[in-house]
């Protein structure tokens, strides 16, 4: 069975750090109040001249550093965002042309704070039908750029920064011993799509809009449809929950996190959170989370790693991986 393994990892942040403490000084609300509601300490936010593809480079560059292969042996690139730089082009071709690649093809993949795990999945099928044999698979965002910097319920969550991974095709069993992707699944229900929106768009306003967010009924959903991948992750591929070895959740809300890792049994030094210091990058969180834990050495070959995300729309998504 063809297989899409990961050979590399990489990850880039903005230099520029604000902490909650600065958001004090903008903002009613307390550094109290944001770290016990979200777990949330800091986040990065890019520079008025950094764009979307500007972190989405810099990230591939480490990734490809990462896997010991050169721009020019990708075949397809698949950017996860909901900040492209334009409206059009995707922003995959930006990065497809700073990286020199003149060959194969790039697509953009919108799914909000599941985007990664949705371009995942995308590439993944790219390659276990032979369309490619090598993807760059990239999660990025400015996501500040969307912020009512009023809004306390909302400007306080979320941070700018960018994450990629490359796929490489591979021979497996078919079964859940194989090293890569072993299944992802996806959702979505469009009923929610209230619930977690810009106030603006190019086919509506005309304008870019802010984030809005139902804050109790986005935490409500994300808790069942988080509980109800997993479980499915679980079934599609014969395991049980201790055979995980790394929780790699999206990076949205401490409580959520905790929520899910109490569901598979898993202690916290088993879950990887970047929360604290990236606060929600949306669909860069998990490749950024994954890219610090691989740094570290704390993920190592052959670990069964579990991606879950949940964002706007609603979309939900998980993947197992087997590193």
């Amino acid at each position: 069975m063809r297989r899409s393994v990961i050979t590399g990892c990489g990850s880039y942040l903005p230099k520029n750090i604000v902490t909650n403490h600065d958001l004090v000084q903008k903002v009613e609300t307390s550094d109290e109040w944001i770290v016990q509601r979200t777990g949330i300490h800091r986040r990065h936010i890019a520079a008025a001249d950094e764009k979307t593809s500007d972190l989405a480079t810099a990230a591939a560059h480490a990734a490809l550093l990462a896997a010991e292969y050169s721009a020019d042996t990708i075949d397809v690139i698949v950017v996860a965002t909901t900040t492209p730089d334009n409206t059009f082009p995707a922003t995959a071709t930006k990065v497809q042309a700073n990286l020199g690649i003149t060959g194969g093809f790039a697509l953009d993949v919108q799914a909000v704070c599941s985007g990664f795990v949705y371009a995942l999945a995308v590439a993944d099928n790219f390659i276990r039908l032979g369309q490619a044999k090598r993807a760059l698979v990239i999660g990025a965002e400015t996501f500040s750029r969307l912020l009512n910097w009023e809004d306390r319920g909302t400007c306080v969550l979320f941070g700018d920064g960018a994450g990629a991974v490359v796929l490489e095709a591979a021979e497996g069993k078919g079964d859940k011993t194989d090293r890569g992707i072993l299944s992802t699944h996806l959702h979505s229900d469009g009923r929610y799509y209230d619930m977690l929106y810009t106030d603006g768009g190019p086919g509506s306003t005309g304008t870019t809009g802010h984030v809005k967010m139902e804050g109790q009924e986005v935490f409500r959903h994300a808790v069942r449809r988080l509980s109800e991948v997993v479980d499915e992750v679980l079934a599609a591929n014969h395991l049980s929950p201790e055979e995980i070895d790394w929780l790699v959740p999206h990076q949205a809300n401490q409580r959520i996190i905790d929520g899910t890792a109490k569901k598979l049994h898993l202690p916290a030094e088993r879950v990887v959170m970047t929360i604290a210091d990236h606060a929600n990058t949306s669909a860069a969180s998990i490749p950024l989370a994954l890219a610090e834990a691989v740094k570290d050495g704390r993920i190592k070959r052959g670990q069964l790693i579990l991606l879950d995300a949940m964002g706007g729309g609603f979309t939900w998504a998980a993947a197992a991986v087997r590193w």
